[in-house]
Parts: C-alpha cells; structure tokens; sequence
C-alpha cells in the first residue's frame, strides 16, 4: 500500500490587488484563466518547479506557507499531511515555518541578518521550535555547520554574513534550514548565483541531505541541467499554469507540450553549439523547424572571424592587489589579480571562466580603472588601441571610458531608479557630447531601444517596470549609444531564465557581427561561454592555469583545474534525454 503524499496541491489560485479603493484591480499570478495549478509532492521525494521567470513558480512556493504581500490572494486546497494549509490560521503556519517546512532561498545575503552571527542565527531557530537551552544550541549549530560543510564551524559560528562567501553563505541557510529536521525543503533557486564547482557541492549537499533526513523538497530552478540531476519528478509552468507534469526522465526524453520543448531546447549545450540560440517563441511557432534552419545559416555567415583583425585591447602582466588591515595599524597586501596576459581581437570574444574568487571580475574592472587607486596597487600594461590605460589622466580617461563600455550582472542596480529609459539613454550622449543635438540624441536612443527588442512604450517608463531581461537590454541600448568598441560583460546573463538568456546572447552576437565589437565575457556559465567565446582564459586563485580556444579547452584541457570546472557542469539534462 503506497503512502499517501506529503504535500498535495489542488486547484490552487493566487491573484495580487494593485491599487486601493475603487481604482483597484486584480492580476494573476497562479492558476490564470481559472485553471488552478495542481500536483503532488510524494514523501522522500524531489519535485522541481521550471518555468520562465513570471511563470509563478516561486508565488506557487511561497502560498503554501502564506510567504506573499498582504495584497495576496489565495484559493484552492494545499494539503500537507493532511492539514489544509490554507485554512491554517496563522499560530499554526508559524508553528510550521521552519520546524516541519523549511526554505532556502536564492540571495542569502538577502536573508540573512547582517547584523547577527550566523551561529546566533541557527541558535534563535532552535531554541524558538525545539526550546533548547543556549549553550546546547550553540553546540547543536557547530554541529550543523560541519555537517553542511563548512570549514572551521568553532570559528565560523561566530562570523556575521558578510564575512563568508556567497557559497558558504548558501551551506549556512541550508543549516538553519534542517536545523530542526523539516519533512519537507523547499529550495527555491538555491544554486543560481554560484559558480560550477560551489553549484556542484551545493547539489550533492542537498541530495545527500535529503536521503539521510528521509526530507522531501520542492526544488525550484530555471536550469534545467540542474534538474536533470536532482529531481525525481517535474512541474513545468507558464504564464501561472501548469503546461506537463511527469517523472523528469520521460518528460526530458520526449517531452510533449511545446513549451517544454522550447525550454529544453534555449539552454546552450557543452558539445556542439548552434550558431544561434532558439528561443521559445520560435520553438512554439509552427514554422519553428525552418526558422532554426535559415537563422543558423545566417548566423554561421556571419560568425566567420577575421583571425588578423586589428589587436583592440593588449594585457601584459597585469597585477591588483588590495590593501587588508592587519594588528590595529598595520596593513598587508592581498593580491587578486597574478600576471594576467591576453590579446583581444576586433569582432572577437574572450571568455574569463574560474570559481569565485578567482579574479575575474577584478580583472575587467582593473582594466576599467573601477577600483580605487587608493585601495591598493595596479601593475603592469593594459593598451587599447596601443595607447596604455593604467597611466591615463583623469582627462584623459573620460573620452577613453566612451569606448569601452561595461554591462554588469545586475542590471537594476546600475540603472538609475529615478530616470525613465529615455532620460537613461540620453544622459551618456549629454555628458559626451555626441549625435548632434537633443533631437539627434532622441533619434539615435529610439532607434537603439528597437534595436534590442523594446518599442517606443518603454521611453517614459522606469527601470522597476521592466522584467530582468527587459533591464539587461535597457544596459546594453545604453552602453551603444556611446558607439564603443570593446565592452566587458561581467556575468551580464547569469541572472536570467534559459529563455531569457537566449535572446540576450543572440542580441549580443548580432551586434558583434554588425558593429565589429570586442567582448570580454567574464561568466561561470561554461556552457554560455562555449556558445559566446572565441578564446578562453581560465583563472584561480587570480593567475591564469590555461588560455586556449574555445573548441580545443572544450575538447582537452590541459589543467586539472579546468577539467574539474567542466566536470562539475550540471548535465542532467543530457543524461536524462539519452
């Protein structure tokens, strides 16, 4: 006789009210058109939720334990061991959160008390659910913290949230998360932000977790190499419905709705890359199979690369270190970047691929000059078109800075939440003083907005209004209208859906082909690197192991290191298709 399930959702709606009084209206978000979303989570179980972002995975999530705005509203059933969670008043939910259904979100930063020690942090749930005394608390989180995987834990208990890395971060909320042995986890992105190597550690902790503590978990994710590897079943939902729900072997193997099909199709592959990237509107389109055949033909002809095309920016030897405080007025040097040596080509991309902490970002932004001088020492030479940039003058630098330009990960945080998108585009061109005058200026950011995918009803609208990858094409219009001719993309694709993505990596392929522009690609994505870069430059510890071809590092690396980078790539998604 089979277990009941754990967790059994059904017909479950959730709307939001914007606006008070009579101008109010209501949007949904779960269970639109009123088809409520349904499934279940069987005990000892791994259910995953994929879907694009806005496809109402993370609202399903946070319904269950009532983890929405006031301005949310729910209906339908939500069962867990039997109780309906949606009738629970809230004593009953508290009692719940945490003890017998934990969360681990996508930020810990976020969600985590700056202000606190993480060992306090671990301490306060234990002591609130299970009424331990202090001092057993404590020695209950020094525990939980080795048993996540944290290194030191007698030391670590004391650190605040800042002192830790974002991985370590991640094993600190999964501590409090099972800290009180939850029947069920519900991990909603927990491994987005992180590297490959720190992403496979997170994975194996999580499954290793949950097979000991016998959990259940509701694993929310947009990557569905991720899945591959840790669900046993798949919910897959759009625009607030479910669209195929099934065992995720079979639905990776032959999928049957063309949402589905769309989904496993825009994520990059390892081996083989197209030369474009399908997107789901193609996919779902009845003439999808000829589109993908004239797109890639078009894109292989313009993908040829001129291999003696002028050398636009060339590093020798480039060292940055910082300055740390050491006893009460000493100071020693940490030095993040260790001889970094590369050439970059006009139309050309090289991929900077390493962990955390590998240098990466600190490299591009030496380049860019975005680290304060007084915070520690730059060395060695860096010439754009053949004149140096570490030893430019401030006068100097500012019509150098026009053309080379820098997308950043988070695109709502270097948007200036106070201006419109027409006032975003306009101000670099005031400041430089280029395309004429104010009409020139407003004729070249609306031709640039069309140009990444965005109509003239964006103009007057602000930055909050717009999706993630609305936003990051909002960054990128904006760095274009400088006319740059090198631009370094700092994890630029790292915080969007796999459909997302696609469309931002096929914009910035066409305008490498149109406008000859040079990338530098820092990301932690090898599959995105694969399909972006020409060269690739592999850093740890803030020294370059191995630099090489896109095709041939693929194929063979050389380095230890860099085959463990690929080692620990997510490939569920083949493995469950083969």
């Amino acid at each position: 006789m089979s277990l009941p399930p754990l967790l059994q959702i059904q017909d479950l709606q959730v709307r939001f009210r914007l606006g008070r009084g009579d101008t109010a209206r209501w949007t949904e978000a779960v269970g639109r058109g009123g088809q409520g979303v349904s499934f279940d989570v069987p005990a000892h179980c791994t259910v995953a939720l994929v879907g694009e972002s806005g496809s109402g995975k993370s609202v399903t999530a946070m319904s269950l334990l009532n983890l929405l705005p006031d301005n949310a509203e729910r209906r339908g059933c939500v069962r867990f061991e039997g109780r309906d969670l949606l009738q629970a008043p809230p004593a009953a939910l508290r009692a719940l959160r945490g003890k017998d259904i934990a969360c681990v979100f996508q930020d810990p930063m976020s969600s985590l008390n700056p202000v606190m020690t993480v060992g306090a942090q671990i301490v306060e749930v234990l002591r609130l659910h299970l009424g331990l005394s202090a001092r057993a608390a404590r020695g209950r989180a020094v525990e939980l913290l080795a048993e996540v995987g944290l290194p030191e834990p007698q030391r670590r208990v004391e650190a605040h949230p800042h002192e830790l890395s974002g991985g370590q971060q991640q094993r600190v909320m999964i501590a409090m998360a099972i800290a009180c042995e939850p029947k069920l986890l519900i991990a909603d992105e927990p491994t987005t932000a992180l590297d490959v190597t720190i992403q496979r550690q997170i994975l194996e902790l999580l499954a290793r977790l949950k097979a000991e503590r016998q959990m259940s978990m509701l694993f929310i994710s947009h990557d569905l190499g991720v899945v591959g590897e840790i669900a046993d079943q798949v919910v897959v939902m759009r625009h607030g419905t479910v669209r195929e729900q099934g065992p995720v072997g079979p639905i990776f193997r032959a999928p049957q709705d063309p949402y589905t099909q769309a989904l496993l199709a825009c994520r990059p592959p390892l081996i083989d890359p197209p030369a474009r990237l399908m997107v789901i509107d193609e996919h779902i389109a009845a003439e999808a199979a000829r589109a993908r055949g004239e797109a890639a033909a078009a894109a292989r002809a313009h993908r040829a690369k001129d291999p003696a095309a002028p050398v636009v920016l060339e590093v020798q030897d480039l060292h940055k270190g910082f300055w740390l405080p050491q006893g009460v007025f000493g100071r020693k040097l940490f030095e993040a970047v260790k001889g970094v040596s590369f050439t970059l080509r006009r139309g050309h991309t090289l991929g900077i691929v390493g962990e955390s902490g590998s240098g990466k970002t600190t490299t591009g932004l030496a380049l860019l000059r975005l680290h304060e001088a007084s915070g520690g020492p730059v060395r060695g030479s860096a010439r754009f078109h053949g004149q140096e940039l570490l030893s430019l003058s401030k006068a100097d630098w500012l019509p150098m800075r026009r053309r080379i330009q820098i997308v950043f990960q988070n695109p709502y945080a270097s948007l200036n939440p106070r201006f419109t998108i027409g006032e975003t585009l306009m101000e670099p061109m005031r400041i430089h003083r280029l395309h004429g005058d104010e009409a020139g200026r407003e004729a070249r950011a609306r031709a640039l907005l069309a140009r990444v995918g965005l109509d003239d009803s964006a103009w007057g609208r602000y930055p909050h209004e717009f999706s993630g990858g609305q936003r990051q094409r909002i960054a990128i219009a904006r760095c274009l209208t400088l006319e740059p001719e090198l631009l370094v993309l700092d994890e630029a694709v790292s915080a969007l859906d796999v459909s997302v993505q696609a469309q931002v990596l096929n914009l910035l392929k066409d305008l490498q082909d149109e406008l000859g522009l040079a990338y530098l690609f820092i990301s932690h994505d090898l599959a995105v690197v694969r399909f972006m870069a020409d060269e690739v430059l592999v850093m740890k510890d803030g020294a370059v192991v191995e630099q090489a071809p896109v095709e041939q590092l693929m194929a063979a690396p050389r380095e230890d290191y860099t085959r463990r980078l690929l080692g620990a790539v997510p490939r569920g998604l083949a493995a469950q298709a083969a």
